[in-house]
């Protein structure tokens, strides 16, 4: 599928600049291509819609992290086979500050499961909500960004 068939939005991130308190971040991602490719990708083998276990996020960078107009690529997988879900473009100031929503979510919110939200709707119709604790951050070369990521402790990678 092509990237430009879908939109992100980052959401409930503003109170990190501000006194409120910490709310769970949300990342939406809008889809507006053929919705059947899309919907088959997001149902596993037994035609039930995939789980939040059965999916991994990460932000895959095209160019350095510290460059002040970097980019990369958003992607949602399937954990059983490896096959992406989907992909987006996104600027990294805006996945980064996402991760420093969540990461301090879950440090205020211990007793959450989970540190972070993805919505995936088509054409504004919500199709899939995962609630998820694990986001991986990858440089340009395809190395994991430790510092950047959100990885639960006790977790090995």
């Amino acid at each position: 599928m092509r990237r430009d068939y879908f939109s992100l939005e980052i959401e409930d991130v503003d109170w990190l600049d501000g006194e409120g308190d910490p709310v769970k971040p949300r990342v939406t991602i809008d889809f507006d291509g053929p919705d059947s490719t899309l919907r088959s990708r997001l149902t596993g083998h037994d035609d039930v819609p995939l789980s939040g276990d059965e999916t991994d996020a990460a932000f895959r960078l095209r160019t350095a992290i510290d460059d002040p107009d970097a980019e990369g690529v958003f992607s949602l997988t399937n954990r059983v086979t490896g096959e992406f879900v989907l992909e987006v473009n996104e600027d990294s100031e805006t996945v980064m500050d996402f991760v420093r929503a969540a990461r301090r979510y879950g440090e205020s919110e211990p007793d959450d499961d989970s540190r972070y939200q993805i919505r995936v709707t088509i054409e504004d119709e919500e199709v899939v909500t995962y609630d998820k604790h694990t986001f991986l951050v990858y440089n340009e070369e395809g190395n994991l960004l430790r510092k950047h990521s959100l990885i639960p402790s006790g977790v090995e990678l």
